[in-house]
């Protein structure tokens, strides 16, 4: 029984509980069979095969040879465009394919000049065996000449008849020299050669990643950041899934290249004009941006379509691939100490387009509206522009900050007024401060015709909060809202209206646009609207205008964060590319310590400027205080000035003010204003000097 062994079980037939066992003989089970060699050998093959580490040698492998192999096939095909006219041919076939005829005409002129130049160096072929045989001759025959020469001469010094011949010898010694060198060297450069050949097309190869995609290494493999070509457009453009677009491509007999004018470099990207074919709409390609730039091997925000004039066609700007993600370089102003503004003829550098080229602003009268999502940069861009504004010593600022967290801190001793916080009594302020203005416009509106007035600049920063405050004054008005009585509102309404024709200008930069933080109105207001990074095309709209959107402005496809300080700006003071109906403007980031410094020289412009940190609402004035006040440390300030001070500081009670109750009021105190330089002034020691006797004076009196 030595294959069987026995096993025990328990029997279970039995009734009783006693427990019975059994002995049966079993079969013992067959011994397992060997795995064949042959099939360990399979699986080991289909393991090492299918190792990562092993496909990746036979890509390696593949790749290289391939290079070398293509390499030669691209040095030849360069080779055969050098000796013939394909090159030009292909140009020529190109340039009509796209309906350039006067470049097809150029690339034909060139292929002429190139043809009648190889027949030229042709003919000169036939003769130059001859011209050569008889040169080598003739120079040959120079050459014994002058060695024979010289050996005469070296003969005559040394007095040796034998060193006639020594310059020849000398020199047949040095060719065979050189003969000798050749024989051991050439026997080496014939075996290395080849291989040297062979590295020469490799290298060629690999520059050119001639090898099939699957074969390259990942990074090259990706595709991404390939140069534009009109191939990799049309292909992008076919695979839009647009049917009626397709179609067209494919119907068309050059492949889609008549759909393309030039491809153009255009700052960090290329440009290009595609005309669609009839019956595709632009709206059907803009819809579909995002498929459009991943066809392109782009991100989404690397590609804009913009609408031009042209009709059916698309302007498709394409970034090089990460260059939007690189900051741009810092803001003239910072960089240039020795800049200064002029309101009514400069512009403000703002940052730069798309294609690199610098973005400036003109902001003569112009009302201003920048809006965006939280954090995106606001507050930096709307202050670059104040910044630039600030180096005319004539401008003149009010500042309401909704914020309050000391964005705009450096204007204090600059701005006339500032107020800053985010609370109720803030907005009601700030309100005060819009309406003070409005009294100043209507006021020079007022004036003789002809008269100049110099810039006020009403500036309001998270304006929604103005707009959205609940707070009413005692007789029941709203200051937000808006319906027709609410203050703030209509104060922003009366300077839209009527406050650039006198150099009185509403700037305002609010968060997310609705149409409650941002009335209707008042948007359409603002002659340059710029818009940062925004949630969705409703808002963009109204950030922007339904014409800006529809022209192809999209803010609401900025990304959050990552386009901090990107711009989509529609306004007629800024350089748009033409058919285009707004431009994208990466503003200078200038941070507070360099603002700080900006701010600096531009008081150093300036006489001095004491900032309003609150209105004065309806108590008894003093007004030789008040001018004491608005004429700060300067020595003296012009009439005119004074009296829009004044009214800035209190419009109730001196908003309608002429120059007869300011010289009545100095008169009596013994502070007459004089002239200086041709032009009425109030001196501030006359002022400080009328104040100090009537101080003196009510002391005596007291006692």
């Amino acid at each position: 029984m030595s294959e069987n062994v026995v096993r025990l079980h328990k029997a279970t037939d039995p009734p009783d509980t006693t427990a019975v066992t059994t002995l049966t003989v079993v079969p013992d089970a067959p011994p397992a069979r060997p795995v064949p060699l042959w099939v360990r050998s399979g699986r080991a093959v289909k393991t090492a095969v299918t190792h990562e580490r092993t496909r990746s040698a036979g890509r390696t492998v593949v790749r290289h040879s391939l290079y070398t192999f293509n390499g030669g096939r691209i040095a030849a095909r360069r080779a055969w465009d050098g000796r013939t006219g394909s090159r030009y041919e292909r140009m020529i076939r190109a340039a009509e394919a796209a309906g350039n005829l006067e470049a097809a005409e150029e690339w034909e002129e060139r292929l002429q000049r190139f043809r009648a130049a190889r027949h030229h160096r042709r003919m000169d072929l036939l003769h130059s065996p001859v011209d050569a045989a008889k040169g080598v001759a003739v120079g040959a025959g120079m050459s014994v000449g002058v060695l024979v020469a010289l050996g005469v001469v070296l003969a005559i010094s040394t007095g040796q008849a034998a060193d006639v011949v020594t310059p020849l010898s000398a020199t047949i010694d040095f060719i065979a020299l050189l003969i000798r060198i050749v024989q051991v060297v050439w026997g080496p450069a014939v075996t290395i050669g080849p291989f040297l050949a062979l590295l020469a097309l490799w290298s060629v190869g690999r520059k050119q990643h001639a090898a099939p995609q699957w074969a390259l290494p990942a990074n090259v493999r990706s595709g991404e950041g390939e140069p534009i070509t009109p191939s990799i457009v049309v292909k992008a453009l076919r695979d839009l899934g647009v049917p009626a677009l397709a179609r067209a491509i494919k119907e068309m007999g050059d492949a889609g290249a008549s759909m393309l004018g030039p491809i153009t470099i255009a700052g960090c990207g290329v440009e290009v004009d595609v005309t669609l074919p009839s019956g595709v709409s632009t709206n059907e390609v803009q819809g579909k941006r995002r498929k459009l730039a991943e066809n392109l091997t782009r991100h989404e925000h690397e590609v804009f379509i913009t609408i031009p004039q042209a009709a059916r066609t698309v302007r498709l700007w394409i970034a090089d691939s990460g260059a939007l993600d690189e900051p741009i370089g810092p803001s003239p102003l910072v960089t240039d100490e020795t800049m200064t503004a002029d309101y009514k003829s400069g512009k403000a550098p703002w940052g730069q387009d798309l294609r690199g080229d610098a973005a400036a602003l003109s902001l003569y009268q112009r009302h201003l509206l920048i809006t965006g999502l939280s954090n995106q940069g606001k507050t930096v861009a709307l202050r670059s522009l104040a910044l630039w504004l600030a180096l005319d010593r004539s401008v003149e600022f009010l500042i309401g900050d909704l914020k309050g967290v000391g964005d705009w801190a450096m204007f204090d001793g600059l701005a006339t007024t500032l107020i800053q916080g985010p609370t109720d009594e803030h907005v009601i302020q700030v309100t005060e401060m819009v309406e003070g203005a409005v009294d100043e416009m209507n006021r020079r509106i007022q004036a003789p015709p002809g008269t100049t007035f110099p810039a006020l600049i009403v500036l309001v920063d998270e304006a929604q909060m103005a707009f959205m405050c609940p707070a009413r004054d005692e007789d029941k008005r709203p200051y937000g809202g808006s319906k027709a009585n609410s203050r703030y509102f209509m104060a922003v309404r009366k300077i839209h209206n009527q406050g650039r024709a006198v150099n009185v200008l509403m700037w305002q930069g609010t968060q997310d646009p609705t149409n409650e933080n941002l009335p209707k109105l008042v948007r359409e207001g603002a002659h340059t609207r710029a818009s940062l990074a925004l949630g969705t095309e409703s808002q963009a709209r109204m950030a922007l205008g339904d014409k800006a959107v529809d022209g192809g402005a999209a803010p609401n496809l900025l990304r959050p964060g990552l386009d901090r300080g990107t711009l989509v700006v529609a306004s007629d003071g800024i350089t748009i590319p033409a058919g285009q109906s707004s431009i994208t403007v990466r503003t200078h980031y200038i941070d507070d310590d360099a603002a700080t410094a900006i701010i600096d020289r531009a008081k150093a412009l300036r006489d001095g400027v004491t900032t309003l940190h609150a209105i004065d609402r309806g108590e008894e004035r003093d007004p030789l205080a008040d001018i004491a006040a608005v004429i700060g440390d300067a020595p003296r300030v012009r009439t005119k000035d004074v009296l829009a001070r004044l009214a800035t500081r209190n419009s109730g009670a001196y908003g309608e003010w002429s120059f007869i109750d300011l010289k009545r009021v100095l008169d009596d105190a013994g502070a007459e204003p004089y002239k200086s330089d041709g032009v009425m002034v109030v001196s501030r020691d006359r002022v400080a000097r009328a104040l100090a006797n009537r101080s003196s004076e009510g002391s005596a009196s007291v006692e």
